[in-house]
């Protein structure tokens, strides 16, 4: 699955260069610009995948990392905790 997300980020970094709508004028649905409209298909995709990322390729050490810091850091103060 991690390579998936791998070969996901690189086609959204190949999709991001869109030469293809830079001149064309067409109207999505009557109002939308096509440009605009794939930029907008664009973004949430971009959102899916990046949420994929955090689920399946999210390196599990950095979180076992910060319970570990938390465990040995001494309790706060209260004059701490309310900055």
């Amino acid at each position: 699955m991690k390579l998936l997300v791998y070969i996901l980020a690189g086609a959204l970094f190949i999709l991001h260069q869109d030469l293809w709508f830079w001149d064309d004028r067409t109207l999505l649905f009557g109002f939308l610009p096509i440009g605009l409209g794939y930029h907008t298909l664009y973004s949430i995709l971009a959102a899916c995948v990046w949420a994929l990322a955090v689920k399946f390729a999210w390196p599990a050490d950095l979180e076992e990392d910060e319970a570990a810091d938390e465990a040995a850091a001494p309790p706060a103060t209260p004059a701490e905790a309310s900055e």
